[in-house]
């Protein structure tokens, strides 16, 4: 059962004369967020997914379980921001009219903007704790590594510390290249969204989202399984094509592998053992947190219940070992 939770705040901050990694300068960029919580309160970042905006955050899966009345992260107690990521929701982004000539930002760029969010824009210079799901979860695993005095824990969810590869870079890749090489495209200068791009973009949530044994249980029959992809292909587009590509390429270079030995942060880190995205049997995770001695694993068994990916996003999976996590630190 979700709780009851407070109404978000919302509010805007511009960072000025922002600096990306490739030496590019926009003199605005602006940085949207949503608080919960007074600011005199323990502070938490909490951070969204890719595909996500801090309003994706706010829903009774997740903040039913975690922002009410006596749950972990308690909004009478703690001070919650959840920013929209630079390139998402209603920060800055390509869609806002610089199209392909936005500058084509990384995480670290992501993880850049929402520090001088923080620490210029609402004046916190430490937080309790930097939690995030999926893209959010990967941008943790930066702020442990590059900010290691800023919090006293990280849970990174439905995400690995290691480099971007395998199946999860290739099936990005295919969304990028599927829509870019659509004609409709047209070099990122289209009037209306590509003919593909709600396509391309179900595609990959089906083959990297969703869970085989759910998947399987929803669709027992070919005919359900139809009617499944009809409802949601009847679906109008639901992004703009050039934030997306922009958003799923951000990635590219992502690999916090080698820093690791920086965290100085407590880590609960949670994953599925279905998530097609970063599949547990490669034995990647495992041999990066072995690395972390200050360091534990929540793996989610996958189950007709759980959503492989999408498992994380429910915070009834979790969130009595969050709870628990929480109480064990100093």
């Amino acid at each position: 059962m979700a709780a009851p939770y407070p109404e978000p705040r919302e509010a805007a901050w511009v960072a000025r004369d922002f600096h990306f990694h490739t030496g590019e300068v926009l003199p605005e960029l602006r940085l949207n967020y949503l608080t919960m919580g007074d600011p005199s309160g323990i502070p938490v970042l909490v951070l969204h997914g890719s595909a996500g905006s801090a309003r994706s955050m706010v829903s009774p899966a997740f903040a039913g379980q975690l922002f009410g009345l006596g749950l972990a992260l308690d909004a009478a107690k703690h001070y919650i921001i959840i920013p929209d990521a630079l390139g998402a929701g209603k920060s800055s982004k390509p869609s806002d009219g610089l199209r392909t000539r936005f500058p084509r930002f990384n995480y670290a760029d992501i993880l850049a903007a929402q520090h001088r969010l923080l620490t210029e824009g609402l004046g916190i210079s430490h937080v309790r704790l930097v939690m995030g799901n999926s893209m959010g979860g990967m941008l943790a695993w930066l702020w442990g590594v590059t900010h290691p005095d800023f919090m006293d824990a990280i849970v990174p969810m439905a995400a690995q510390p290691t480099a971007m590869s395998g199946r999860n870079w290739m099936l990005r890749r295919l969304l990028i290249e599927t829509i870019r090489q659509d004609p409709t495209y047209q070099g990122g200068d289209y009037a209306t969204q590509p003919a593909c791009l709600s396509l391309a973009f179900l595609f990959f949530n089906i083959a990297t989202n969703g869970g085989s044994q759910a998947l399987q249980k929803a669709a027992p029959s070919r005919a359900a399984a139809d009617a499944i992809l009809d409802q949601r292909l009847a679906q109008p587009a639901a992004a703009d094509a050039n934030d997306l590509i922009y958003m799923y390429e951000a990635s590219r270079d992502y690999d916090p592998e080698a820093l690791l030995g920086r965290i100085k942060a407590r880590v609960l880190a949670i994953n599925a053992a279905d998530d097609e995205r970063n599949p547990h049997e490669t034995g990647l995770m495992a041999a990066a947190m072995a690395r972390l001695p200050q360091a534990r694993l929540l793996l989610i068994p996958g189950s007709t219940d759980t959503a492989g990916h999408g498992t994380t996003g429910q915070a009834r999976f979790w969130q009595k070992e969050l709870a628990g996590f929480l109480k064990e630190l100093p």
